[in-house]
């Protein structure tokens, strides 16, 4: 194999990012020996682990028709950059990490000018869009699944370049605080109810779904005064963005817990550190599970993005949590019953010491299905292993 190859990664989304930044550090860690030029669609952890930025793909993570209609001319001038990039500079493998919308239009283009294409993060098929099936068997040359279910379902597809890694989360989300040290650094009572609060990673999605929680906060204090409320952001977003959030709820007559903390890239704390949570749908519901805390699904979207796309989704459940369990293992609220007393319902019963604890030994059972730690080496060592053939 060459000393030197050239690694092209796209990742368009902040979990994506994350991933892309593990597998990045994992290739420099299986093949000390070869030098690595890496380049791309970046976001933060990427830029951190030694990713070029050929586009800062922070702003790339849109959701819903309307949003992605006014952004098309972006999106257009960033496939366009890429592709111009990736045929100048031929990269030894191209890997497109999650990120489907985009990413599966790139693979048939960066195929079709002969470039070997690896799918990181494998597009949920399976839950809508099954057809899309047959770009990835055509543009695709090695897909790397993370669910334990997705590599037979795609077999049966018909797609044979499938390999199953097991999952990045698995071993690697834990808190770096106990429980009463996350209290001491925060001011908490670590004696007292603790729930955290996670609306999501993108700007249109806390929009949406962080008043109703914020209502369901006030609400459940009504109730039951004393609990503690954590407010955990992602690492992409701002306090200052929340903050506004915050001040347009309370000026609607909405009056926040007395014990309400708002917290800035100590997600995983805050969550070993809480009794309940309601997280928004995505990988963090998953992330909830790896920790042991029990959980509330919540989702909202806008009205025209609902109507559009949940008729397309063929899934059972919308968690990552229950789809691995496959058993509605945590209560779902989506969109219209999103509500505050819904919601408040659902935690208070979460908060109930035998409910609690059997939905413990429940995400116990999950976290152990995800597989053993190093994902992200075994993708590393498939990467490697599909450059080494062709070059054979």
């Amino acid at each position: 194999m060459s000393k030197t190859q050239r690694v092209m990664i796209v990742a368009g989304e902040a979990s994506g990012d994350s991933h892309a930044a593990k597998l990045v550090s994992a290739l420099k860690e299986f093949s000390p020996d070869i030098s690595f030029e890496f380049f791309g669609a970046t976001g933060l952890k990427m830029r951190d682990a030694g990713v070029e930025t050929i586009i800062a793909a922070d702003q790339l993570a849109i959701m819903g028709l309307p949003e992605i209609a006014k952004a098309v001319p972006m999106f257009w001038r960033v496939f366009k950059i890429l592709i111009k990039e990736a045929n100048n500079r031929k990269p030894d493998v191209v890997v497109l990490v999650d990120f489907p919308e985009f990413n599966l239009k790139l693979a048939k283009s960066l195929k079709k000018n002969g470039l070997r294409v690896v799918y990181y993060i494998s597009p949920q098929l399976w839950a809508w869009r099954k057809y899309r099936a047959r770009g990835i068997e055509k543009n695709v040359d090695l897909l790397l699944t993370i669910l334990p279910f997705e590599k037979d379902w795609y077999l049966e597809m018909g797609i044979q370049h499938v390999k199953y890694i097991g999952n990045p989360l698995a071993g690697e989300v834990k808190a770096k605080l106990s429980k009463k040290e996350f209290c001491v650094k925060h001011g908490l009572d670590n004696k007292r109810p603790i729930i955290a609060l996670l609306a999501g990673s993108r700007r249109k999605e806390i929009s949406r779904i962080l008043p109703v929680l914020l209502e369901t906060a006030a609400l459940m204090e009504t109730k039951e005064p004393g609990l503690q409320f954590i407010n955990a952001i992602a690492a992409t977003r701002e306090i200052s963005e929340v903050e506004e959030i915050m001040q347009f709820v309370e000026k609607r007559g909405v009056r926040l817990p007395k014990s309400f903390l708002t917290i800035k890239d100590e997600t995983y704390d805050a969550l070993e550190a809480s009794d309940a949570a309601a997280v928004a749908s995505g990988t963090a519901t998953l992330e909830t599970a790896i920790i042991g805390t029990p959980l509330a699904v919540v989702y909202k979207s806008s009205s025209i993005n609902w109507h559009i796309f949940r008729p397309m989704i063929s899934v059972e459940h919308f968690g990552l949590v229950n789809l691995i369990a496959q058993n509605r293992l945590a209560k779902e609220l989506l969109q219209y019953d999103l509500t505050a007393s819904a919601l408040a319902g659902e935690l208070f019963r979460l908060l109930e010491p035998n409910v609690n604890s059997a939905m413990r030994e429940e995400l116990a059972k999950v976290k152990e299905s995800l597989g053993q730690k190093g994902a992200s080496a075994r993708a590393a060592e498939a990467i490697i292993a599909l450059i080494s053939s062709s070059e054979n």
